[in-house]
């Protein structure tokens, strides 16, 4: 099908959101020449977001080149660790590496403070940008989607991109999704805790910029599938965890309650202590993968981000800023082409999924689509750390009796465990196959 404009339309572009799928676009298109319009429902951009997260950053430089030092980032991430988390114990997989900071490879942000210098490159960029503006209806003309609506005010364009959030109500709209089952969506309840910047660089054992980013299973959430998290700013710490609705629900427990607990866990306390909270919020997130990711347009329309089902959970990286960054980019591109050959057919804005699918952000969803279910399984969250601390135990706990070798120590705390051998071999395998 081939349109044209019909009638008069207020600008080429409108793009509803303006997190960072939404600024990508809207800032790519701009800058092409296209009369764009970013609307997004708070009152300012970056108003709605609740602190912020890890950005893997590098596809950034594609748009905004010296991206790291340009923009208001926290710290660098040049310290992953995983932590098993216990009752009485804890074994963590430390990782600290220099040439994660050369380049940059991950930074954390607060979103607030992000996204409203990421609206400031799209106005520089001559894009217009109306906040407080919430979308209630998308204008259609012969099936096509030719603008938005809120209330009795409505603005037409070519085309819309739809960012707004996993709840997206523009997809949901156009028929593009569907409510999302239970077991694909997690509740994100987070911290902000403000510390002494020495104070953090201290504890966390840190230099200058650079950061630290937890990701921590087990005792964190009760035995409820998810987990929690922990990573540095320059002056603050953001905690707290992710919790599966429909686990959360299945074991009657409540997610600010989980929260309060783990920050109280003897040990993540040390680190945040003396802090003050700064910012306490909750937030729905896309755990499906790539069972959530659907069609992406329909003539008119391209949807973007988590909007779009992309957010990338392998239990070891927690990834959604660069993924939203990527489809933006390729969203963009097909997009300007249509404008450019004034059709907005999905026959051409089609383009925008294939180009999806063959960069890094369809095969890094395709590479992972095994992840959520494997994550699923209860084991990592109850058995497994047990399991850890029991050999370190045999290892350290020096109690005169004769030493054994380490493969026998560790048989040995494994009998003593749940586990069966077969447990071992099966999640073996689908850890292999789904990480």
């Amino acid at each position: 099908m081939t349109a044209n404009a019909g009638s008069e339309v207020d600008f080429d572009v409108v793009v509803v959101g303006a997190g960072v799928a939404g600024c990508v676009s809207a800032f790519q298109l701009a800058t092409a020449g296209r009369s764009v319009l970013l609307v997004e429902r708070g009152p300012e951009p970056g108003s709605k977001a609740l602190s912020g997260g890890v950005f893997y950053c590098r596809v950034m430089e594609q748009v905004f080149p010296g991206f790291a030092e340009r923009a208001p980032v926290e710290r660098v991430i040049t310290r992953n660790c995983l932590s098993f988390l216990n009752p009485d114990s804890f074994v963590n997989i430390d990782y600290g590496d220099q040439r994660l900071s050369s380049p940059v490879n991950a930074v954390s942000v607060l979103r607030a403070k992000l996204e409203a210098w990421l609206a400031e490159q799209c106005e520089t960029a001559r894009a217009v940008v109306m906040p407080g503006f919430r979308v209630d209806r998308l204008l259609l003309e012969d099936g096509r989607v030719c603008g938005i609506g809120a209330g009795e005010d409505e603005l037409r364009c070519k085309v819309v991109v739809a960012a707004d959030g996993v709840n997206s109500f523009v997809a949901r709209d156009a028929g593009l999704r569907t409510k999302d089952p239970a077991n694909q969506l997690a509740v994100g309840v987070k911290s902000v805790i403000g510390l002494d910047r020495g104070v953090i660089e201290e504890r966390f054992n840190l230099e200058g910029d650079q950061g630290a980013a937890y990701a921590v299973v087990g005792d964190c959430t009760k035995g409820v599938g998810g987990g929690g998290f922990m990573y540095t700013n320059l002056e603050s710490v953001s905690i707290g965890v992710v919790l599966r609705l429909d686990d959360l629900a299945k074991r009657g427990e409540v997610a600010s309650d989980l929260h309060d607990r783990f920050l109280g866990h003897r040990f993540i306390a040390p680190f945040l202590k003396g802090g003050e909270l700064l910012e306490y919020g909750a937030h729905l997130v896309a755990e499906g993968g790539q069972a959530m990711v659907r069609d992406l347009v329909k003539p008119g329309l391209v949807v973007v981000g988590e909007a779009a089902g992309l957010a990338l959970n392998t239990g070891l990286t927690v990834r959604g800023m660069d993924l939203a960054a990527g489809s933006a980019i390729a969203a963009a591109r097909a997009v300007d082409a249509a404008l450019e050959a004034d059709d907005f057919s999905p026959g051409v804005l089609k383009e925008y999924e294939s180009s999806l699918r063959a960069g890094f952000v369809g095969r890094d969803m395709e590479t992972f689509r095994a992840a959520p279910a494997f994550l699923e399984g209860t084991r990592m969250f109850n058995d497994y750390g047990p399991l850890l601390a029991d050999v370190f135990h045999g290892v350290y706990n020096l109690d005169l009796e004769p030493r054994r070798h380490l493969a026998r120590t560790a048989w040995d705390a494994f009998k003593t465990s749940p586990l069966k051998l077969s447990d071992l071999v099966q999640d073996g395998w689908k850890a292999l196959r789904a990480l």
